[in-house]
């Protein structure tokens, strides 16, 4: 289930001590203008929440190209391919989810996209993708990869999942790569320096994948019978992994079409 915004349902500002915007005024955040013409004055520690709230919804617009993925939005496109794969028990199992109506399944996904803690990429088969000539989207979804931010009091923290869905994807590195361009996206976009995982103690090769990645293991819950496991971003983790990503290119990605604009 899609988690409640930290500052408040729909990450909506609340009236603070004034900070001489007027009506009218508009801020630009990553090439979005964000409008605030109904805002007379806000205080600013809810400026910095909402601005973050903002940053968080520029994914809508973005699409992530990597060598084996490529990350977009998770649209309406998208739900009936992934309330396929949410009827399988193990899935359910790993991701801790229940099963849901397809309806419930486009409310959900329209949750996700307005959710201001929540940053959702689908992941695609990228040779797949680029091979056809102008292919679905959906013929080419591998699974997903999410960014929360989970404490209020901490907006440079951020916990990390990924899913490789579909079978014929799975052992070949897509999840890999698919975690290491969203970590580059939280720490270049989003302003994140630490990451966290929690995992169900059974998936070993997500443990195992985590690790590798330069994730520690830093608690173990036997009540969830998970584990969570942490990156700090140090600058030679950053360094680390900016190198790891060097190939990655950022485009613009317009809904409805299965090619960037």
């Amino acid at each position: 289930m899609a988690r409640e915004s930290p500052w408040g349902r729909g990450g909506s500002l609340g009236k603070g001590a004034g900070t001489g915007l007027r009506r009218g005024t508009e801020l630009t955040v990553g090439g979005v203008v964000l409008g605030l013409a109904q805002v007379m004055g806000v205080s600013v520690i809810n400026l910095s929440a909402w601005l973050q709230v903002a940053t968080m919804r520029l994914n809508q617009n973005i699409l992530l190209l990597g060598k084996k993925v490529a990350l977009v939005p998770y649209t309406s496109e998208h739900v009936p391919r992934y309330h396929e794969w949410m009827k399988s028990e193990e899935l359910q199992r790993l991701t801790a989810s229940e099963p849901l109506t397809l309806e419930q399944e486009y409310e959900m996904q329209r949750s996700w996209r307005d959710d201001a803690d929540k940053c959702t990429f689908i992941v695609l088969d990228a040779e797949k993708w680029q091979a056809q000539l102008g292919p679905s989207e959906e013929s080419c979804m591998a699974g997903d990869v999410n960014l929360f931010l989970t404490d209020p009091g901490d907006p440079s923290l951020g916990e990390i999942e990924v899913m490789i869905a579909e079978p014929s994807c799975r052992g070949q590195g897509l999840g890999t790569e698919a975690v290491l361009m969203m970590l580059l996206y939280g720490v270049t976009r989003l302003g994140l320096t630490k990451f966290e995982a929690k995992i169900g103690q059974g998936n070993e090769p997500s443990i195992r994948m985590f690790r590798k990645l330069h994730f520690e293991q830093v608690a173990v819950s036997s009540v969830f019978q998970e584990v969570t496991l942490r990156l700090m971003m140090s600058e030679p983790e950053r360094q680390w992994l900016l190198e790891q990503t060097s190939h990655v290119q950022e485009k613009p990605y317009r809904e409805g079409t299965s090619e960037p604009c």
